[in-house]
């Protein structure tokens, strides 16, 4: 259903370019998208409700933009010690610096270790370093540095739920569907993924810019209703004017724009034509009636609230789709020369939707707000004065916000709240141009100190306390790993992924019925069930499928019919022990059952580490491997025997074979111990040329974990890899150039600036890289075109990816543990089943030699095979 409609949308976008070439064409999809989202398309069932179960494809299937931001702990710690010079904390953040670029620990963690090597009298509590102005009460002269480290512990981890709430609201409003951001443990890091985005550079302006805490005084709402149907009517006029545009040409078309002018000019408001307007919306905020095309009032919703009270200062709600518009509309130089002089300068925000009383079905309406300013913009405070705020209770017993103002903060909050307690108005708390909450005031509040309250869920509460956090202290953040995916690349991976799916299954299936016949058929269609539940339980759970996990699923194709080659194998040892077919059945599955389970639940365990320990597709991998094991032994263990005994009930015969493979394999009898030296030889030489070839010829390592910057360029024609990478060393002084499916497509690793995570140190690489292949792309093609690969048969850069050093020595660890830790499970598991270390340390040792001599086959090959061996 959802691809139905999006291939419609695509259809329709193209259509409308085409007519107008100056149009977005994915501006359009999105539009089309809305306007048809809840009509039915098969079943009853709407885009909108099949999207909500629809499979949620990862960034390399679909394309999109994810990137990884670490919070910056040092800008906090000196936040959190008032920019302290004290020579002993600098030291120790210097020292910090340097055991960061190769450690494991937080930065916290060894800045704690750090200071405390220095030895000396000084301690955390000393007054020029955390009991000051900052924290307050919370760290006073006496307390130990392990109580201040408690207390440092819990305003660190703080200020990093504010970011992330803070980077999660930008997120929300970026526009994508189905974004995901989450926090990485305890380092500060946080991931974000946004499906389908392509801009760059707004995604790195929306993940690296410091939040904007500011306060505001509000207008009334009465005092911007008639500028509102000012506008109402200048839309009005230009639809008009457009209308007969169509209908006439020459200087008919002319005359026309000349009464439009004329009409917006004149359009003032009166009182009585704004009580209609209320009028129309209702007792209970209803949206306007639809008799008349109002292209402001048809999607925006003015607040009934305002007829009955004048200090009222919402001034309408609309859905989350239709705020862009309204923006645009209050952004339309025509529109700016219609306001009154009393709301010149007032900006108008957007609110959050109340999470009260909300119908579940109902969409999310927003509040809007005209907020006081001046020509410059400026807000009546900043946010850099909260020295505090944390969530409490009133009297009361409900929650409420608790704030501290320090320095200047003080005085101004006991001014901008007198004004508003003699005014009326409110104060609106502005968090990256969003209004979080709007407070009235009953007079100056002095001391700095100020309580909150209102109808707040806990949760609200704390949200606001959060927000009102964010302009405490300065946390930079720093983009440590980003990839861009173009549409084209997810595409390909789609269906490069779908034909080894499919080519796994069919020789599967095939292999099964041509060597076990009947019964051979019944494990297919129990691989099919269990296939149908894997994307079942993906889908249920909300999970994502990406490349990795597509390869995941593709090895449990081969894993759910190994439980079941075990069963049959032994019924058919059961059989020509000379017992019933029933009984030959029964013991069949039951005797196979022990190992179906040990090698099952090993591998899960294997599974479990690698989501543990590893980093996003390595998670992804582990995730499809863990719910194929799950769904692959219920299938093969419940679902095979119901059909073998639905069928053996009928009075079917099963021989489990086919005639040609009847006695197949029966009289094999090798004796592998007695040609252990042989083998012997055969290991230790292989062994051997293993790790000397990963001490001398090493491995191919890619920028995961080495850091730096990575680049998939498809090119017109082919192209000759040594002149590319010639032409990129002269710009870029070290390249590493790799052929990928076809010679037009080439991947493009370099470490040039691999130290530097600025965005501009991002735009320089990727602006020579753009200069040194400009011979071998299509004449005249433009760094946009190459930017976006939309040049001539979609030439120009589809991917590309940078990881800082410290992130990759971060992931290349991880996989160190990820493979100790499958070791040691492997160790345990076999240890408990079997009561023996040696059983335990037979099968590590030979797992660890396959290993060894796959990572000495990867170093051996990787400088001259003709593809990739990274």
């Amino acid at each position: 259903i959802t691809n139905k409609v999006e291939d419609e949308a695509n259809t329709f976008a193209k259509a409308e370019v085409n007519l107008n070439p100056e149009k977005d064409k994915d501006e359009i999809e999105v539009k089309y998208l809305d306007s048809v989202g809840d009509d039915p398309v098969a079943l009853g069932i709407s885009y909108n409700g099949a999207k909500e179960y629809a499979l949620r494809k990862g960034l390399d299937l679909k394309g999109g933009i994810n990137v990884i931001v670490q919070i910056s702990i040092k800008d906090i710690l000196r936040g959190l010690a008032n920019n302290s010079e004290k020579p002993e904390f600098l030291a120790a953040l210097a020292a910090t610096d340097e055991k960061q670029k190769d450690g494991q620990n937080t930065y916290f963690q060894d800045f704690v270790d750090a200071f405390e090597a220095q030895g000396g009298s000084v301690k955390l509590s000393d007054p020029d370093l955390f009991s000051n102005i900052v924290l307050g009460e919370k760290v006073n002269t006496d307390m130990s540095n392990d109580a201040v480290v408690t207390v440092l512990n819990k305003e660190i981890d703080e200020s990093i739920i504010s970011a992330f709430e803070t980077l999660r609201n930008r997120v929300d409003r970026f526009g994508t569907t189905q974004p995901n951001i989450q926090r990485l443990g305890e380092s500060g890091r946080i991931l974000i993924e946004l499906p389908g985005a392509k801009d760059t550079q707004r995604v790195i302006d929306l993940t690296t810019k410091t939040a904007q805490l500011e306060f505001y005084e509000t207008h009334f709402a009465s005092d911007a209703l008639q500028y509102l149907l000012a506008v109402n009517d200048a839309l009005k006029a230009k639809l008009d004017k457009e209308k007969e545009a169509t209908e006439e040409s020459g200087d008919a078309e002319t005359t026309n724009e000349q009464e439009a002018v004329a009409q917006v000019t004149d359009s003032t408001a009166t009182d009585d034509s704004v009580n209609d307007l209320l009028a129309e919306a209702g007792e209970d905020g209803e949206e306007i009636t639809e008799q008349v095309v109002n292209p402001l009032f048809d999607i925006f919703s003015i607040n009934p609230a305002v007829q009955q009270r004048p200090d009222a200062t919402i001034l309408g709600y609309a859905t989350k789709n239709d705020t862009a518009a309204i923006n645009a509309y209050f952004k339309a130089p025509e529109h700016l020369r219609l306001r009154p002089q009393n709301i010149r300068f007032a900006k108008f925000r957007w609110g959050i939707p109340s999470t009260q009383n909300v119908d579940e079905d109902a969409p999310e309406v927003f509040p809007l707000y005209a907020l006081k300013s001046n020509r410059s913009g400026e807000p009546r405070m900043n946010g850099d004065v909260v020295n505090d705020s944390y969530q409490d209770f009133a009297s009361n017993g409900k929650p409420d916000v608790i704030i501290q103002f320090e320095g200047q903060g003080i005085g101004q909050w006991a001014k901008l709240t007198g004004d508003v307690s003699v005014s009326r108005n409110r104060i609106a708390i502005v968090l990256d141009d969003i209004v979080y909450s709007a407070a009235t005031a009953s007079g100056p509040i002095e001391g700095g100190n100020t309580q909150i309250t209102g109808s707040f869920t806990v949760a609200e509460a704390q949200d606001l306390a959060n927000v009102l956090k964010a302009g405490k202290l300065p946390a930079s953040a720093e983009l440590i790993s980003a990839e861009v995916i173009g549409p084209s690349l997810g595409q390909e991976a789609i269906d490069s992924g779908i034909k080894s799916f499919a080519l796994a299954l069919i020789l599967v299936l095939i292999w099964m019925i041509f060597y076990y016949g009947r019964a051979g058929l019944y494990a297919d269609i129990a691989l099919a069930v269990n296939i149908l539940f894997i994307f079942g339980v993906l889908v249920a759970s909300g999970m994502e499928l990406t490349l990795p996990g597509l390869a995941g699923i593709v090895l449990t194709i081969g894993m759910s019919v190994d439980a079941n080659v075990l069963i049959f194998e032994r019924i058919k040892e059961e059989l020509r022990k000379g017992k019933s077919q029933k009984d030959a059945i029964k013991d069949g599955f039951n005797n196979a059952l022990s190992s179906i389970l040990d090698a099952n639940i090993t591998t899960f365990l294997t599974a479990l580490i690698l989501f543990v320990f590893g980093t996003g597709p390595v998670q992804g991998f582990g995730v499809t491997l863990m719910i194929g094991i799950a769904t692959s032994l219920f299938t093969a263990i419940f679902i095979t025997r119901l059909l073998v005994d639905w069928y053996v009930g009928r009075g079917g015969k099963l021989d489990f074979s086919t005639p040609m493979t009847k006695n197949l394999f029966k009289n094999v009898n090798i004796n592998f111990l007695k040609k252990r030296k042989v083998a012997y030889i055969i290991s230790g030489l292989l062994l051997t040329a293993s790790l000397v070839s990963l001490f001398t010829n090493k491995l191919d390592q890619g920028i995961d974990f080495v850091g730096g910057r990575t680049y998939q360029v498809r090119f017109e024609n082919n192209v000759n890899t040594e002149e590319v990478k010639a032409a990129i060393v002269a710009s870029l002084e070290s390249a590493e150039i790799k052929t990928i499916g076809s010679a037009n497509q080439l991947k493009i690793s370099t470490k040039y600036k691999v130290d530097e995570n600025s965005v501009e140190a991002d735009n320089e690489v990727q602006t020579k890289l753009f200069e040194s292949l400009k011979s071998f792309l299509p004449a005249g093609m433009t760094y946009e075109q190459f930017d976006t690969a939309t040049g001539v048969n979609g030439t120009g850069k589809v991917y590309s990816g940078k990881v800082s050093p410290t992130i990759a020595d971060d992931i290349k660890t991880s996989s160190i543990w990820a493979i100790l830790g499958s070791l040691a499970v492997v160790f345990l598991y076999i240890l408990a089943r079997f009561k023996r270390w040696q059983f335990s340390l037979g099968a590590v040792a030979a797992v660890f030699h396959d290993v060894l001599i796959v990572l000495g086959i990867f170093s051996i090959t990787w400088k001259f095979m003709p593809f990739s061996m990274e």
